[in-house]
């Protein structure tokens, strides 16, 4: 029986393993090998690694846990978990093995779904974007539209139209509140309110947004609205508690509401954070706390010591 088991070999799956592996604790890490930004050409706000094609930070990762003979990677699906009477979990794993744990973290991450317009799939990760932390420096100096006409993207386009050589608001056929639509006159964003039809371009490159009835519009990239799922079922299987959002409900701790059972990474938040942190050193910092508090409960099950992070 593990120690831990990890399911996910993204950043925080692999700065989890790395921090059990420090202190000798023997972890098994699965990983499906479905990151999140495997369409992006690069990780972007992690210091020392921006820039990095998220292929190549994964292979780093495994460099650097193949120095710790504690610390096992196999690559694998988890298709059950079963809490065991006597304490620990076993997962059954893609082709028919099988893994014991007595402490379970959860790095399995979210998808992505797009609900439009047609083509963004395409282009998604290339010059269609969600986040400006990760992909707005990249937009400086090229023309830019933001989609959607709730305040929130009102603010985003406000936000790229400060470093963008300009930025269009295409509302989809939805009106906008004239107040914000003075607000965005009056700062050099423009408007333009015809239904969107689809995005096109070239080999993962925006070239132009289709609209119905009137003129395309040229651009170099877009901005729009993803709507993030939980990549796995175990969580929900498992009876984590969880959001209206569908993240997993962790306490300051990364621990869910099932005990032994912790959660890290963007598939999870606290009560207090109204969205999930879709940022690479974010998750694996949320890695290193997760292994850093297992690390401390296993300890207080060998040493018969009080639990060290009483629950709140």
């Amino acid at each position: 029986m593990y120690d831990a088991v990890i399911v996910g070999g993204g950043p925080a799956g692999m700065a989890a393993a790395l921090t059990l592996g420090r202190v000798h604790r023997t972890v098994l890490l699965i990983d499906a090998g479905e990151g999140r930004n495997a369409p992006a050409e690069h990780v972007h706000n992690f210091l020392t690694r921006d820039g990095t094609p998220p292929a190549e930070l994964r292979k780093l990762g495994r460099e650097e846990l193949a120095a710790y003979p504690s610390v096992q990677i196999r690559t694998a699906t988890v298709t059950d978990t079963l809490a065991l009477p006597e304490g620990g979990f076993r997962l059954g794993l893609s082709g028919g093995g099988t893994a014991q744990a007595r402490r379970l973290l959860l790095a399995t991450g979210l998808a992505d779904d797009l609900p439009g317009p047609r083509g963004v799939e395409a282009l998604w990760g290339r010059s269609a974007f969600h986040c400006p932390y990760c992909h707005g420096y990249e937009c400086t100096g090229k023309r830019v539209a933001v989609l959607g006409a709730e305040p929130a993207r009102v603010r985003l386009a406000l936000q790229l139209s400060r470093f963008a050589a300009g930025v269009v608001l295409c509302t989809g056929g939805r009106p906008l509140d004239p107040a914000l639509q003075a607000t965005l006159a009056s700062n050099g964003v423009d408007v333009r309110c015809e239904p969107v039809i689809r995005l096109e371009g070239t080999e993962g490159r925006l070239e132009r947004i289709v609209f119905d009835g009137a003129s395309p519009l040229a651009r170099d990239a877009v901005f729009v609205v993803n709507v993030p799922r939980q990549r796995s079922g175990l969580a929900a299987g498992l009876g984590c508690a969880c959001f209206a959002d569908g993240c997993v409900e962790v306490d300051e701790f990364c621990r869910t509401s099932v005990p032994g059972v912790y959660a890290a990474g963007d598939l999870a938040r606290r009560a207090t954070v109204p969205m999930p942190l879709a940022a690479v050193v974010a998750a694996a910092a949320a890695g290193t706390l997760a292994a850093g508090a297992i690390d401390q409960d296993l300890l207080s099950a060998d040493f018969g010591l009080p639990a060290p992070f009483p629950k709140g």
